[in-house]
């Protein structure tokens, strides 16, 4: 068993260790039969299930390790897709401890891992969690338009946790962009029902395996569509909510990276009305931070009570706070190659240091030449967790009119984006290149390389001549190559007789 333990430097930094595999038991997973009486004479009790839905989205120590094992790369679902972007091309770590030791050499996808646990347990909790707001409910539906929105997220949620599971858990497609093709019949994961979906013993019994991926799209849709009437008029309290344009937001990935590109364009569209793309003088200033800003979809708003300090999103990516990132043990940097393709008249360029550093930055972190300089800070670690922007949506929007071979018109969704990011960019034709770049830019760190590699059937190489990321972490990764898959965890093999270790994906383990 490969561990490393974290030691920090100073007083007030938390000590933890983070192991390759432990032993862990979630106990997240509630009962719900004691409460379906009071929400029949009260609804805005059930409202507490769905904000308890969205905390477990921040938790720190999703997995419910022991206190001396908690992990401090476990705060909710941005650890996740943070530590799977890890593994890909656009961030280049540095720094004098070793967070990401085995995710940035694909060392964490086997099944004994901690990391193949932490994303199945994260996505399945998601999934038992809507499941317990979903069976409050009887046959009908509800005609209280807040019980409504309250049962259309829980659908929501759970097309959302398996769109993840769906490419996390296989490669979804065979080839490389642009004729990637996305392979329907291979195994995937199970389905979950709850009991208001009036499945017979028989027919749970038949999903509990490995479903393949056709099933897990018709799944995934069958939610969604059951969100879409349930949600069309809700009124959420907070952008901590799903409501009818983040439902649209999730439909438009799910579609993009199942290649349905008319729908995905068609929701993208739809899920830009009421949103503004962050304005070019704010670019530099705003610190991807503030949930109720207007280009924010969907996040998380942060409080005293529900924030991690030193086991969080800002404290790994934000190079110019006292985190992991800014004492310089975890320090985020763009990777050069794709640096040097932003041009100069690019306000975001000025998102990363050059590569002269800046040697007049307050912190470690942000000293060091490419560093991130784009997530900010607050004080009590109340910087927000953002899950949608608007910006995705039109990046969405453009790469489907790519797809359907109208250049122009992708063109035109792209410059929705770029009139607000480079004065000179004045595109009339795009290619499915430019706009794969510009997502890169765009949205780096927000976790979405790992997406956009698997759906691409794409591989890395960070060994190239002028590299930036440390000659322990230039490997070579080709598309397709057995690193890039997690297998189904141990914890799962040993609790479910519907999977056999035989039928577990391939993996390699190139730290081995």
């Amino acid at each position: 068993m490969k561990k490393y333990i974290i030691a920090l430097a100073t007083a007030i930094l938390v000590l933890c260790s983070c192991e390759k595999s432990f032993e862990v038991k979630d106990s997240s997973v509630l009962t719900g039969s004691a409460a379906t009486k009071m929400v029949e004479n009260d609804p805005s009790f059930l409202l507490s299930y769905v904000n308890g839905m969205y905390a477990y989205m921040v938790q720190f120590n999703t997995q419910g390790a022991s206190a001396d094992r908690a992990p401090h790369d476990d705060y909710g679902f941005l650890s996740v897709t943070h530590n799977v972007d890890l593994g890909g091309q656009d961030m280049a770590i540095n720094g004098t401890l070793n967070w990401g030791t085995y995710d940035i050499p694909h060392g964490y996808g086997g099944y004994e891992y901690a990391h193949t646990y932490h994303y199945w347990n994260f996505f399945f909790t998601m999934i038992a969690k809507a499941n317990e707001i979903i069976d409050f409910f009887g046959e009908e539906d509800p005609s209280d338009e807040s019980l409504k929105g309250y049962l259309g997220q829980a659908y929501a949620v759970r097309g959302f946790a398996y769109t993840y599971l769906f490419y996390y858990f296989q490669d979804p497609v065979s080839g490389t962009s642009p004729t990637a093709k996305l392979e329907t019949g291979r195994a995937a994961v199970p389905i979950i029902y709850a009991s208001r979906d009036a499945k017979s013993a028989d027919e749970s019994d038949a999903k509990a395996g490995r479903n393949t991926l056709a099933d897990i799209m018709e799944e995934i849709e069958r939610n969604f569509s059951l969100a879409d009437a349930l949600l069309a008029n809700y009124q959420r309290g907070s952008k901590n909510e799903i409501d009818a344009s983040v439902l649209n937001g999730l439909k438009a990935r799910y579609y993009l990276i199942t290649q349905q590109w008319e729908k995905a364009r068609v929701a993208a569209v739809a899920a830009q009305s009421g949103y503004t793309v962050m304005p070019r003088a704010s670019v530099l200033k705003n610190g991807f931070m503030e949930v109720n800003d207007g280009e924010v979809m969907w996040g998380f708003n942060h409080s005293t009570e529900t924030q991690s300090a030193y086991a969080s999103f800002f404290s790994h990516m934000c190079n110019d706070a006292s985190g992991y990132g800014g004492v310089g043990q975890s320090v985020h940097c763009i990777d050069k190659a794709l640096y040097d393709q932003i041009p100069v008249s690019d306000i975001r360029k000025g998102l990363w240091n050059t590569a002269d550093g800046d040697p007049t930055a307050a912190t470690t972190g942000a000293k060091i030449p490419y560093a991130s300089r784009k997530f900010g800070y607050m004080p009590d670690w109340l910087e927000d967790y953002l899950y949608m922007r608007v910006e995705e949506m039109i990046l969405i929007e453009a790469e489907c009119e790519v797809r359907a071979n109208s250049g122009a018109k992708a063109a035109t969704a792209l410059s929705k984006l770029m009139r607000q990011r480079d004065v000179t960019w004045a595109e009339t034709e795009v290619t499915l290149d430019d706009v794969l770049l510009q997502r890169r830019i765009e949205l780096w760190g927000e976790g979405f390389e790992f997406m956009d590699i698997r759906r691409n059937g794409l591989g890395i190489d960070r060994k190239y001549q002028g590299s930036n990321h440390l000659v322990a972490n230039q490997f070579t990764f080709p598309a397709h190559d057995l690193s890039w898959n997690f297998q189904i965890p141990l914890s799962e093999l040993q609790n479910n007789t519907h999977i056999t270790e035989e039928e577990n994906n391939e993996y390699v383990d190139p730290t081995a």
